[in-house]
């Protein structure tokens, strides 16, 4: 069975909003799918950190992925486990793996998430 949890959302509202590094008009702003030039209104973005209903599409994840700057692939692996989830052999490498760090490790993931997300800090630390 898939793990699933509302990790874009969870991603979006870890960085945006009231007394995060960015406010909903700031991210709305600089979040702007460089293929397609859209960008998400600031309702669109207020609906996301509330965790209320919204479309996934490609066009949103990469906005996002700029907006937070990070790498449109990591945005994707969140998106993926928000919409279908991951088996937990999935979670062991890529970008999946590395979402589930960006999250962070301390958050409420879950015994086999969290044991990913310390795998791959000590192969940071290695490497």
């Amino acid at each position: 069975m898939p793990e699933q949890r509302d990790a874009l959302t969870e991603l979006v509202k870890a960085n945006v909003g009231a007394g995060r590094r960015m406010s909903t008009r700031d991210f709305a702003a600089v979040a702007v799918d460089p293929e397609t030039g859209w960008s998400p209104g600031k309702s669109l973005v207020g609906k996301i950190i509330a965790g209320q209903g919204y479309t996934v599409t490609p066009s949103l994840v990469s906005a996002i992925a700029e907006g937070l700057e990070l790498p449109r692939e990591i945005v994707a692996a969140a998106a993926h486990l928000q919409t279908i989830g991951y088996t937990a052999a999935e979670l062991t490498a890529g970008p999946p793996a590395v979402l589930i760090r960006t999250l962070g490790a301390d958050a409420d993931v879950g015994p086999k998430a969290r044991a990913v997300a310390e795998r791959w800090g000590a192969d940071a630390d290695q490497a």
